[in-house]
């Protein structure tokens, strides 16, 4: 595979580096590390000609695997063939809409695409493979829906019991061949460390364990393409082609990792923001209140597929930055009583019934704005900013907005119970307001992959599109 990117563990400065096939059936390194590409590919000078999200793939992501370019296009095609629409918010917002694949959860986009690589390197490979996934909502049954049936895979589900929704749970249930979902007693972090735990006990070396989590760079890769085309709307559909301040959701940071990824490959970005909820241990790291290697307790949430304790991706952030991350992003912790108010005013004001996850990233932008004029919006002479807080919950009935990236149903009357609670919130002191570390003149651009100020890591490599694999340095 010339000119295929080779990955690299984060706990393994001088490799070795594997393929990306490798790198996708084994999910982890053999050392407990995250797989990180060692270069990341230019954008191509031809990205924005794309036509569907299936089309870019086919653009920016299939020449990750080198030769095998015309093997992997189709299957990115196949995985990827619904809508990702952009819509308008008033104020100088965009959501991008991810619900709208089989499973109505932004994590098909991923899922379904890695399935598909993963199907392709285990027959080139032979034998079996046994995809064991940890689950806060979400994330199992896009697995499960992308992984069932494909030849030679079993996936197995492990999922919080009593900390899922309804609806959620009877997705994970659901009889699909190959599959099978365990209910755990504990919270994520819980579900999350018997993951890890498997991959590297070495009773289980043979078992041809792989993870279809965001740990796993097959599900990691895709992710950052909805940036890509987020940004491609912008300019397309509403004439703004000024780089976009992106608002993530954020839970186990696989969703921000690929935005990294997508700005690392030369996508335009005025920033990132990480919109958490109660589980806020990124805003804490963020601004000095916590450390790496803390592992706060899981907080049981509204938005509950985000409700992470010790986000995965964080190795790699801080593999790529260290101390540095804190000038590359922002981060904002959303309590549930703000997240439904929040849910109000969008209905009321915008039109648009959101879920509590959308919520928590419209309420962190909304905070951002506060304290950064620049992102102030629609104000006379004000240069609006784009924003991409994720997902979407679409009109359903007159009574229930049903969440599309967790499924769970919120009924339009809890939004009662959250105007009582905003009623006694001050502005900028009560629980739940904190903001992480907002700049507010740092000359380095939020998304610069290659100065390098201080002896710290500074994100990923790009590889120059005119650089042969002969003549690029080693890492």
């Amino acid at each position: 595979m010339d000119g295929a990117v080779r990955v690299r563990s984060t706990r393994a400065q001088d490799g070795p580096d594997v393929t990306l096939d490798d790198a996708i059936l084994a999910g982890l390194a053999p050392d407990g590390g995250l797989y990180l590409p060692v270069e990341v590919p230019e954008l191509p000078p031809d990205w924005r000609a794309s036509t569907s999200l299936a089309d870019l793939a086919r653009r920016v992501l299939a020449p990750w695997w080198g030769d095998d370019e015309d093997e992997i296009a189709p299957l990115l095609s196949e995985a990827l063939d619904f809508e990702v629409p952009l819509r308008s918010l008033p104020h100088g917002r965009w959501l991008l809409e991810l619900f709208h694949g089989p499973t109505l959860s932004f994590k098909d986009v991923g899922a379904r695409t890695m399935a598909r690589l993963a199907g392709r390197a285990l027959a080139r490979r032979g034998g079996e493979a046994t995809v064991l996934v940890a689950t806060s909502g979400d994330t199992g049954s896009a697995v499960a829906d992308g992984f069932s049936g494909v030849p030679g895979v079993r996936v197995a589900l492990l999922y919080p019991a009593g900390r899922v929704s309804d609806v959620q749970e009877r997705q994970l249930i659901q009889a699909r061949p190959g599959v099978r979902a365990f209910a755990v007693e504990g919270d994520f972090d819980a579900c999350q460390r018997l993951v890890k735990g498997a991959f590297v006990d070495p009773r289980l070396a043979d078992a041809g364990l792989t993870s279809a989590n965001s740990i796993n760079i097959g599900r990691l890769l895709p992710q950052m393409l909805y940036y890509l085309w987020a940004a491609l709307l912008l300019e397309r559909e509403h004439g703004r082609a000024d780089a976009p301040y992106l608002v993530v959701p954020s839970g186990n940071l696989g969703n921000l990792t690929g935005g990294l990824l997508a700005a690392a490959t030369g996508m335009p970005a005025a920033g990132f923001l990480a919109a958490h909820n109660a589980n806020r241990f990124v805003p804490d790291l963020l601004s000095g209140r916590a450390a790496i290697g803390d592992a706060p307790a899981t907080v049981a949430t509204l938005s509950n597929a985000m409700d992470v304790g010790a986000p995965s991706n964080v190795e790699r952030l801080w593999h790529w930055y260290g101390e540095g991350l804190r000038d590359r992003i922002d981060a904002v912790s959303v309590l549930d009583a703000p997240t439904l108010e929040r849910m109000r005013i969008t209905a009321a004001e915008d039109g648009v019934v959101v879920c509590p996850h959308t919520a928590v990233g419209l309420e962190g932008l909304a905070r951002v704005r506060d304290l950064r004029p620049e992102l102030a919006g629609d104000r006379a002479g004000d240069r609006a900013p784009r924003e991409v807080p994720g997902v979407r919950a679409p009109r359903d009935g007159p009574g229930a907005a049903p969440c599309r990236r967790a499924r769970c149903v919120v009924p339009r009357a809890d939004a009662g119970r959250a105007a009582a609670g905003r009623a006694g919130r001050a502005p900028g002191g009560a629980a739940g307001r904190r903001l992480a570390r907002v700049r507010t003149g740092s000359a380095a651009p939020p998304c610069g992959f290659r100065s390098r100020r201080r002896a710290v890591p500074t994100g990923p490599r790009r590889r120059r599109r005119d650089a042969s694999p002969a003549s690029r340095p080693s890492a």
